[in-house]
Order: structure tokens, then sequence, then C-alpha cells
């Protein structure tokens, strides 16, 4: 039985803050320094303030948190190559999203039943391996928006190491530009470039985003966030958002019917 979106979301909001709750009683601290990472328009960030090479991050709690566990062969594969990018391709590289928000985009992609997600902020490709984890399951694919053609590369060659290039369209170029060039319906759409223009992704793209779909921004805490985004998001009768407290900070936004 498919689970309804909404109800989906509720779940997920109580779980998750029931999580970040618990971990700022044991004494961690799941928000980010007080400068905020610098944006670069077109689908890049700032360096990160911070490592966190097991891809955990300060708010994970280890008695909570526990290995993702591959189902099939496939599976195995597409995991171990995220570990080996845990390990080895974080320094140096804008802030990819932690481990668990990475668990977290995969379980939206799958349980929505995703066919067409958008991704605004390849980087390495971390997340968007992640969302190709659930798309697998769905036989969905996935759409991304790099502006640094030598980060575009990295991301492609780590699509190919887990297996997942075939269901992944790279497009090389600013997102502002590129993306409207879109014509098809959109599932997911996430966010995780410049953060002064998520307002002006969300208007592009948002009339393509089906009724029942989602829009995903990451870096939603209130050092980070636009102000302009979430009035947008918040206005809009449309519209229907909950704000999760992860590593980073997640805001996702129903299209409602």
């Amino acid at each position: 039985m498919k689970m309804n979106s909404n109800m989906f979301l509720v779940v997920l909001a109580l779980a998750v803050s029931s999580w970040a709750t618990q971990a700022q009683e044991s004494g961690a601290t799941s928000t980010p320094p007080d400068r905020p990472v610098p944006g670069q328009p077109g689908g890049r960030r700032g360096p990160p303030p911070w490592g966190g090479r097991d891809g955990s991050g300060p708010g994970a709690s280890s008695s909570l948190s526990s290995a993702p566990a591959g189902k099939s062969e496939a599976e195995k594969q597409v995991l171990a190559v995220l570990d080996d990018m845990e390990k080895n391709q974080r320094e140096g590289h804008a802030p990819n999203v932690q481990r668990e928000e990475g668990r977290l985009l995969r379980l939206l992609a799958e349980s929505t039943g995703a066919k067409h997600v958008v991704e605004i902020g390849t980087a390495n490709g971390y997340s968007t391996i992640w969302l190709c984890l659930g798309l697998q399951s769905t036989g969905g694919k996935l759409t991304t928006y790099e502006i640094d053609p030598q980060l575009a590369a990295q991301a492609r060659a780590n699509f190919k190491q887990a297996g997942v290039d075939k269901i992944v369209t790279v497009v090389v170029g600013d997102a502002h530009v590129e993306a409207p060039k879109l014509k098809e319906p959109i599932d997911i759409l996430f966010l995780d470039a410049d953060k002064e223009g998520y307002v002006d992704y969300l208007e592009k793209l948002l009339p393509l985003v089906r009724r029942g779909g989602l829009v995903i921004a990451h870096d939603m805490n209130q050092r980070m966030a636009d102000p302009r985004y979430l009035k947008a998001i918040n206005s809009d009768p449309e519209l229907e958002s909950v704000f999760l407290n992860t590593f980073w900070g997640l805001g996702v936004t129903l299209k409602k019917h």
C-alpha cells in the first residue's frame, strides 16, 4: 500500500524532531556555525565550515544511528561508493549533505514513488546517488545541474562507479539559465546550491512540480536560509512546509493537490 504524502511527511517530521531533541539533550548540537557559508550562483556553495568524515555530523546520536544495509548486490555497490566518498571526497569540497540527510532523501524519493527528480547543485554527486537509491526502486530518473565542469566530471565518474549513471543526466552550466529549459513534470525538486537563488529556482520550476510533489531545500536553518525563500513557501496557500532539524536543516514543501 502506498503511503499518502501528507501522512508520510507528518510521521517523518515527528521522527526527525524526536531524534533532534534527543541529540540536543545528550549535549550535542546540530546547528551550523555562526558564520554562514557564502553562496555562489548557478549551482555551487562555498567551502564547508567543518568536516564530518563519518557522515553523521555532531547532531547525530550514535545510539540511534546505524549503517545502511544493502538488500541487493546493486544496492551494496552503491553504498560502498557512498562510503568511499564520505571517507575520501569530503575535504576541499562544498559541503555535501550528511549521511542521515542522504538516507532521508532516499526515503522520500522511494516512498513517494518519484519518477523524475531534479537537483540543483550536483557537487561531487553524493546527494544525487542517495536519491538514485530510491529511484532504482521506482524506475525513475534524475536530472542534476552543476556550474563547475570539474565537479560535474567527478560526479559523472562517481555515478558510473555506483552503477547509476544510466538514470542520471548531468547538465553543466548556470542552473538559473539551464533548468528553466525543462518541460517534463517533476516529482521532487531538490535545491542545494546558492541560497539567494532559491526563490528564482522555485518561481521557475514550481509550475513543473506535480500536485503531491515535493520541493526539498537544503541548509534550512536560522543562519543560512534566505528569508525571501521562507516567505515564498510559507505564504503560498498551495504549499505546505515542514522544517527538519537535521545536520544542515531541510525544508520539505508539499505542492498540495
